[in-house]
């Protein structure tokens, strides 16, 4: 068995049968053409992986290079290898006067990950720049190419976690990012910026996330735990009548999203823990283990949450990260 402890940021003890690094495509078309039937386990930063026990199959870590940046008249088109660091992208571009992604800075994982969880911040979602993602097909043993569209793009959601999901590895992202550039401020605390550049966002959006969100080297977490919930309007309206300032952004005509952490906050779970397990004190969205934590008391825990949510605001949470147990992801 193999530590997977240093693999994902959540940090809990635990181990792989083997662990084996993807970094070339010659090492990709070997390993995953000759598949075991076993269990095995696509990992990128383990930014969005919190493995819940010792893992009973193989954990494939894509560490895939490179970047080519081309140019037209209107945009740049930004190509990065799946293994590539998503914040050491987004800061080279803004290094190289490329400029769009400065929303999105200080989302830990890796470039392959981003568009299987859509990320998203302050108003952005990598959708809205991607042309094109190129993928290992598992079945057919070869590389095949999605456009934007057939994605199927969605509030952290994709083709890769519904129809390709277990078929697939990500091996590129191509990125167009408009030479037009427009400031998105309407969010959080980048509405109180003046006339910014994209310097300037990029700058408030680290000092926002170092602020709120703890840093994985010195403590174990996944970043948000749960996803933002997108319920009826007429859920909303009734709740309302009972909390007037519940907050909450328009999604479309029939529905909202109300932010998670502030549910959770609500029901007064910010600062509390089950053994090593626990819930940030300065962000409720973020569940952490102080180094002491398992597997069995973070399920608890969340589980609980869940459960309090739903049985005061009638809200179904759904957990953004992964968890994987022995032989697979476990659902809440």
């Amino acid at each position: 068995m193999h530590s997977l402890t240093s693999l994902h940021t959540f940090g809990l003890s635990s181990s792989g049968n083997n662990i084996i690094l993807i970094d070339s495509f010659d090492t990709l078309k070997k390993q995953f053409t000759n598949l075991p039937d076993t269990p095995f386990c696509i990992l990128g930063g383990g930014s969005n992986t919190v493995f819940l026990d010792d893992y009973q199959g193989t954990v494939f870590k894509i560490a895939l290079q490179g970047i080519r940046i081309e140019e037209s008249d209107s945009e740049y088109l930004v190509t990065a290898a799946a293994g590539e660091n998503w914040h050491q992208l987004v800061s080279s571009c803004m290094q190289q006067g490329i400029h769009g992604l400065e929303n999105l800075a200080l989302i830990p994982g890796t470039v392959g990950a981003a568009p299987i969880q859509n990320i998203g911040a302050y108003g952005v979602e990598i959708e809205s720049f991607i042309r094109r993602v190129d993928y290992f097909d598992l079945d057919s043993h070869c590389i095949k190419s999605l456009s934007h569209d057939d994605c199927l793009f969605g509030y952290r959601d994709s083709i890769f976690k519904s129809q390709l999901a277990g078929q697939f590895v990500i091996t590129q992202v191509v990125l167009a990012l408009p030479k037009t550039w427009v400031a998105v401020t309407q969010y959080g605390e980048l509405r109180n910026l003046t006339s910014p550049t994209p310097e300037d966002i990029f700058n408030k959006v680290v000092a926002v996330r170092k602020s709120k969100l703890p840093d994985p080297m010195q403590i174990g977490n996944a970043g948000s735990f749960f996803k933002n919930p997108i319920i009826d309007k007429s859920l909303f309206t009734q709740l309302q009548q009972e909390w007037p300032e519940i907050p909450s952004y328009p999604v479309n005509a029939s529905k909202v999203k109300v932010p998670a952490a502030w549910l959770i906050d609500r029901l007064g779970f910010k600062g509390k823990k089950n053994g090593g397990i626990g819930c940030h004190p300065n962000q409720a969205l973020v569940l952490f283990n102080d180094g002491a934590g398992t597997g069995e008391q973070l399920l608890q825990f969340a589980r609980g949450i869940k459960a309090a949510v739903n049985k005061t605001f009638s809200i179904d949470l759904e957990n953004e990260v992964r968890l994987m147990d022995k032989q697979g992801l476990v659902s809440l």
